[in-house]
């Protein structure tokens, strides 16, 4: 497909997601033969009319330059007229041109020379080499490739996620600190958490918060939520509020502080949730969101053209939650530990999303609350009925990124990505 038509069904993909009915378009798509049955087939077992429509867009993208102008061929001929319009107003011009005839190109054949055997090497250097003949024109590619008996298909798979609750979300929000901790109290913290509650409360989930944990009321809970019985939902989400500081690690960068000023590793907190000690959710997705700094550098960040940014500046209230690195560590237990390393190596089915880069300080507004959380909770509202978590975690460093705190620091978001699929979250239909 060109670039252009590309960025028009990118632009449009939530409206198109929002209004558009597959199963109208299904018949018409495979006629004009835009996709094939097993494309169609793959793209009915996603699950609801929007999923269907989700992935419906997301794999047109990948079709012929052909494919475009037949796709407002099909919307017209099934009654989707506002949704012609609104693809042809991005691109006024399109017009459907029948294929060029290929022609057919015959050998040539001629009689073989007549030579001894001591001609032969001179007569190799001679004869020109053979190549296929290659056909020019833009053809529709097709759904699937036979490549050395293994099936490519053009498209990715989506975690399956249409449990009603999706599943548990556990929000602990460390605001006030003992004083022997000598950390200081999160002020701002609170709009963070009152933001996330309803954000997974509207995405579907079971959620629960928790407040000013200890350390070790911290892994109570994380266990706790291990030994729960995962198997009739389709995620898990944690979430982590609180001080962070860099430590040394071999998976998962960081930690997060309790109340008491002890650290747990985030590498040991994804480790609750894993395959070992979690069955239920072994190939379901698992996504952490850590707001909490990475260590106690700050980014005054470099110059770029003033094009590439929107200047934005923080408040007067931009605190950090930074703490100076330590070389504490934290484990699930003596006899967990090895456990963890042998059965999960590299972990599946996981996410973590920091709100700053390993090592740095993360902001907090005290009346608005943190950088990183204000913009994931407007991206998910926005965007989740029609992205996917990794594209829009993407929006989020985007964002994030172009942020000034005091007119100097900048914060960069960040991921650890092991999910397998796309991960969908569900919205209100």
């Amino acid at each position: 497909m060109e670039e252009n038509h590309r960025k028009i069904l990118q632009r449009n993909r939530p409206t198109l997601v929002k209004e558009l009915d597959p199963a109208l378009l299904y018949d018409h798509l495979l006629q004009k033969g835009i996709f094939t049955q097993d494309m169609i087939d793959e793209i009915k077992s996603s699950g609801t009319r929007i999923k269907q429509a989700r992935e419906l867009v997301r794999d047109l993208e990948t079709r012929g330059s052909r494919a475009f102008p037949l796709f407002l061929q099909c919307l017209q001929e099934t009654g989707h007229h506002s949704l012609a319009e609104l693809l042809l107003n991005g691109e006024p011009t399109v017009q459907l041109q029948p294929p060029e005839p290929i022609p057919v190109v015959r050998p040539v054949v001629q009689p073989l020379p007549v030579s001894s055997p001591m001609d032969d090497d001179k007569h190799k250097k001679d004869v020109p080499p053979i190549y296929p003949i290659q056909r020019s024109g833009s053809t529709l590619s097709p759904s699937t490739e036979k490549l050395q008996g293994r099936t490519r298909r053009d498209s990715i798979q989506s975690y399956k996620m249409d449990a009603s609750p999706c599943g548990h979300c556990l929000i602990i929000n460390n605001m006030e600190f003992e004083l022997q901790s000598e950390l200081s109290n999160r002020t701002g913290s609170n709009i963070d958490c009152d933001k996330l509650e309803r954000r997974f409360k509207a995405l579907n989930f079971i959620v629960e918060v928790k407040t000013n944990l200890k350390h070790k009321q911290i892994k109570h809970e994380l266990s706790a939520l291990s030994k729960k019985d995962h198997s009739q939902y389709d995620c898990c989400v944690v979430i982590m509020l609180s001080h962070g500081t860099e430590v040394s690690h071999n998976r998962f960068p960081g930690a997060v502080y309790g109340v008491d000023g002890q650290t747990i590793r985030v590498q040991n907190i994804t480790n609750y949730l894993n395959g070992h000690h979690c069955p239920s959710l072994q190939g379901k997705p698992k996504v952490f969101f850590i707001q909490a700094c990475g260590g106690d550098e700050k980014d005054t960040g470099f110059e770029v053209s003033p094009d590439e940014v929107k200047p934005s500046f923080g408040g007067a209230d931009d605190e950090t939650d930074a703490i100076p690195v330590s070389s504490s560590s934290d484990s699930l237990s003596m006899s967990d530990e090895p456990d963890a390393r042998a059965t999960l190596p590299v972990p599946s089915d996981i996410l973590v999303s920091y709100s700053t880069f390993p090592g740095y300080v993360s902001w907090r507004d005290t009346q608005a609350g943190s950088w990183y959380v204000e913009t994931l909770d407007r991206i998910l509202e926005e965007n989740a009925a029609s992205d996917d978590l990794s594209t829009m975690l993407m929006m989020v460093n985007h964002e994030v990124s172009q942020n000034s705190a005091k007119g100097l620091y900048k914060q960069m978001p960040g991921s650890f990505n092991f999910l397998r699929k796309r991960l969908y979250f569900q919205t209100q239909k």
